[in-house]
């Protein structure tokens, strides 16, 4: 029964990242692969941020009220449509990239 439930729990986490993995693709574009490329020439790095600050940052463009180097409008129209659970699997993502 120990082993099943550890099972299930690395399961668990495998489909969150691949749900985050999914997610990531609409960023990749300006953000590269990896997260390795400075969007649009203009933001910093996230490949490897921290989970709990990249949710920051995607909370506040959703709301509205982060317009970092002016890019606010855009962010907020690529992270609208993500619920609670969606921005965390895309944060946690993010900080795994390298």
């Amino acid at each position: 029964m120990k082993k099943f439930a550890i099972a299930m729990l690395l399961a668990g986490s495998t489909l969150l990242m691949a749900d985050g993995a999914a997610a990531y693709g609409s960023c990749a574009g300006c953000h590269g692969t990896k997260g390795e490329k400075v969007a649009m020439g203009k933001s910093a790095v996230i490949g490897g941020q921290d989970a709990a600050k990249t949710l920051e940052q995607l909370k506040g463009y959703q709301a509205g009220t982060l317009d970092t180097h002016g890019m606010g409008g855009l962010m907020k129209t690529k992270v609208a449509s993500f619920d609670e659970a969606g921005l965390k699997e895309l944060a946690d993502y993010i900080a795994t990239l390298k």
